[in-house]
């Protein structure tokens, strides 16, 4: 059971390691299709939404070449041929209907909210270049990590992040119960915007809490979630200096996905989007 104090936040920490790290865009796509005369309802609504994918891919594409601009030519090879290989995850099926065209007939078209995730290997050779760790015209990439690799019961904890842009950000804790309460933003410590090339210290500032080793013991992680926009809400409620977690884990990542896309005011043709960056390390307990 996690332990949270108003001054303190008890927590049971030994061994700190990355384990996962994920980039993406998050993107709106919509996808038509009609039946003519070979096609049935099912296989007309099938086209719609794989036309759908078809362009949030190409959506993501566009808004990735436009908004980074890495100055090696091999790894900016390796970023468009990541894309070109992505796969797309449906967040949310926004708008689906049936309409009669007057050449084609009965016609379907679906609108959708979907993250592109890039081919993972492509990721992982950029992301080893020293080119693109710290490069802001790089694709969004947010870090986290702490002050050292293994603890003894009673010593205090950091927990770090840092971005090479400006992001937007949650950070969660997940102790050996089960149990989830998110660190940022807090009841004390509500701005969740960070700039990049910055290391941000948690706890720190108006943090009410200290993170500290104490039982039960067991495998816990510190999970970020960051995006070049706004993310999706998730539900928490106050529980002393942090927030209690009260969305179910298992729903955690599709709504923190749900992020606020706004259009550019430029009057430029890219599409809304936003990158997105997923990080954890995974913390094992010990005496």
């Amino acid at each position: 059971m996690l332990k949270t104090l108003v001054s303190t936040l008890l927590l049971s920490l030994c061994l700190a390691s990355s384990l996962y790290a994920a980039q993406s865009t998050i993107t709106e796509a919509e996808g038509y299709s009609c039946m003519g005369v070979d096609k049935s309802k099912k296989q007309t609504e099938q086209d719609a939404l794989m036309d759908a994918k078809r362009k949030a891919v190409e959506f993501a594409s566009t808004y990735i070449k436009s908004e980074t601009q890495v100055k090696n030519f091999a790894l900016e090879k390796d970023l468009l041929a990541a894309y070109a290989k992505a796969e797309v995850k449906i967040i949310q099926e926004l708008e689906k209907s049936w309409y009669k065209d007057l050449a084609a007939g009965d016609c379907y078209k679906v609108k959708i909210k979907a993250e592109v995730v890039p081919d993972e290997k492509g990721m992982e050779r950029i992301s080893k270049s020293k080119d693109v760790a710290d490069d802001p015209s790089a694709p969004l990439a947010v870090k986290v990590w702490t002050d050292k690799k293994e603890y003894k019961a009673g010593e205090k904890i950091k927990v770090y992040i840092k971005g090479n842009k400006p992001f937007y950000a949650r950070v969660l804790y997940k102790d050996a119960g089960g149990e989830l309460v998110q660190l940022l933003p807090n009841p004390y410590r509500s701005d969740n915007y960070f700039n990049g090339g910055a290391v941000y210290e948690i706890p720190a500032g108006n943090d009410k809490f200290d993170l500290e080793v104490s039982q039960p013991f067991g495998e816990e992680s510190v999970i970020v979630y960051a995006g070049s926009a706004p993310l999706g809400e998730i539900e928490v409620q106050t529980g002393g200096s942090v927030y209690q977690v009260k969305t179910k884990p298992k729903d955690i990542p599709a709504m923190t996905r749900g992020v606020k896309l706004t259009e550019k005011k430029n009057g430029g043709s890219v599409p809304a989007a936003s990158e997105f960056y997923e990080d954890k390390v995974v913390l094992k307990t010990g005496k």
